[in-house]
């Protein structure tokens, strides 16, 4: 029993100690399958060595994989790695392309500033192997990585020589405001303003209001005076920096000029349209009111409080309407209609109208399109002017209701022998309507139509000499007989403005009675 017991318990210990072995062992195998792979390039004494399947990168050296990682350009790691090394080898791309019929290139570059560089790139298997080295230094040596060293001084010296030769201002300030960094355009600035005589020291005199640096909004304003006492302009732009700001300065001058111009160009305008005598109103794209002038609050009758809110066209219009300073409709429904056909109208330019107000005044009223879909309205009273036109157009209906109870055939031609009045006795006399025949009513077509109605007679080639002759003309009679055998008597005479009046009346039979032998020209003074 006491055998068993023993034998049990060796067994159990047995089991344990197996147990606690495997799991060491299978501890052991975890922790060498769970060890980092580097790729075939884990060895730091490998160099700066890259491996490409084409385009694609199929493993690269530490060193390679630093200088994929410096380069700033977007793209695949052959575009990076090429924008790297095309500097110094221009002619590596077209070689590497060539690599299929060489097998192997070896290039060294140009560098006049630097230790030369080799680059060494061969083809096999299909697999590109670019290798890159510098001959001056140990190539086994543990650690090393001097071509990424040598990229991100490459790099440093490009941002210097862009820092140093950027045509604006860049400085560099603590919280307390001292310049304590600054670029060749800034400390140009200082030497010319504060230090002309003497040498720089540091931190460097400021240039503008340490307030305006600090506040770091973007798009500060401020002006310096040069050596000549000519002020420039520049936005300030801060970006915060660690414990203090990197400020550029952006020369503004010509948008400066520019936009005063325009402010000088804006107020001359605005002074030509406050006195100008014609109601201006003009509406953004969604026919909002953006500027009106005060000609405008004359002619419509509209509070300046009102037009200041910026209201509507159509706003503007029915506060117009409940002025009735608009020509009111018979319905409301209609006059929207109205309303919207001159919107219409006048986004293409179209419309212009003249409007009768119940006030008896007379407006008209002009749209126009603006660029990008504005619109404007023009007013003007034009009471005046059609006054005096409806004036003038009484003044001739009643000239020429006149003339035309003149008994006798009355017909006056211009100097340039243009019929330009005439009676109703001349109608009726010649059987001609002037009206009908405007363009042929001249003293040559209408001398060859009065001669086509009467005997044979030299009066009416005298006529037309007389019309169109310029001089000295005296008033002179003549006869002429028509073709139904009536006789008629004629006279003309100049007037004013070099125009000729000619006459004509038929001779009754009682006139008649004096023996006539001649049709020939008579002078009145004879």
């Amino acid at each position: 029993m006491g055998i068993d017991w023993v034998l049990g318990v060796g067994l159990f210990a047995t089991a344990i100690v197996a147990a606690l072995v495997g799991i060491m062992v299978l501890a052991a195998m975890q922790g060498r399958a769970a060890a980092p792979i580097n790729g075939i390039f884990s060895d730091s004494k490998s160099g700066t060595v890259f491996l490409f399947d084409g385009d694609t990168l199929i493993d690269a050296s530490p060193s390679g994989r630093a200088l994929l990682s410096t380069s700033a350009i977007r793209g695949g790691p052959m575009t990076r790695l090429m924008a790297y090394l095309q500097p110094h080898f221009p002619e590596l791309e077209k070689r590497i392309i060539g690599l299929s019929g060489a097998g192997l290139v070896t290039l060294a570059s140009q560098d006049d500033t630097r230790a030369p560089l080799v680059v060494h790139a061969e083809l096999r298997g299909g697999i590109t192997r670019i290798t890159l080295a510098d001959p001056k230094t140990d190539k086994s040596a543990p650690g090393a990585d001097l071509i990424t060293q040598r990229a991100i001084a490459e790099e440093l010296d490009q941002m210097r020589t862009i820092a140093a030769q950027a045509p604006m201002m860049i400085w560099r300030e603590l919280a307390d405001g001292d310049v304590v960094w600054a670029n060749a355009a800034y400390i140009l600035h200082v030497t010319e303003k504060y230090l002309p005589d003497q040498d720089i020291c540091w931190p460097l005199p400021r240039l503008f209001e340490r307030t305006a640096s600090a506040q770091g909004a973007v798009g500060q304003r401020q002006r310096i005076e040069d050596a000549k006492g000519a002020f420039h302009w520049f936005d300030l732009i801060s970006q915060a920096e660690g414990d203090g700001r990197l400020v550029f300065a952006l020369p503004i001058d010509a948008a400066v000029q520019a936009e005063s111009s325009l402010r000088e160009f804006m107020q001359t305008l605005t002074k030509t349209f406050a006195h100008l005598p014609i109601g201006l109103a003009i509406f953004d794209r969604q026919r909002n009111l953006q500027l009106f002038n005060p000609a405008l609050l004359d002619l419509t009758g509209l509070a300046p409080d009102f037009l200041s809110m910026r209201p509507s066209l159509s706003g503007v219009l029915d506060a117009m309407r409940d002025k009735k300073m608009i020509p009111e409709p018979k319905d409301y429904r209609s006059w929207r209609k109205m309303m919207t056909e001159m919107e219409k109208a006048a986004a293409s330019g179209l419309y212009e109208e003249t409007w009768s107000l119940p006030s008896g005044q007379t407006y008209r009223v002009i749209g126009r399109p603006h660029p990008n879909g504005a619109l404007a309205l023009m007013f003007e009273d034009i009471s005046t002017e059609m006054s005096r036109t409806r004036r003038y157009r009484a003044d001739l209906e009643l000239g020429q209701s006149v003339i035309d109870e003149i008994p006798d055939a009355i017909a006056v031609f211009s100097q340039s022998g243009q019929l330009v009045l005439s009676n109703l006795a001349y109608s009726d006399l010649w059987n001609h309507d002037p009206a009908a025949t405007l363009a042929e009513s001249n003293i040559a077509t209408l001398c060859k139509y009065w001669s086509s109605l009467t005997a044979p007679t030299t009066v009416w080639a005298e006529v037309e000499n007389f019309a169109t002759s310029v001089g000295n003309r005296d008033t002179w009679n003549a006869e002429a007989r028509l073709a139904d055998g009536r006789l008629v008597s004629c006279r003309f005479a100049p007037i004013a403005g070099g125009a000729t009046l000619a006459s004509f009346r038929p001779i009754t039979q009682l006139e008649g009675a004096v023996p006539r032998f001649f049709t020939a020209r008579v002078s009145q003074s004879a």
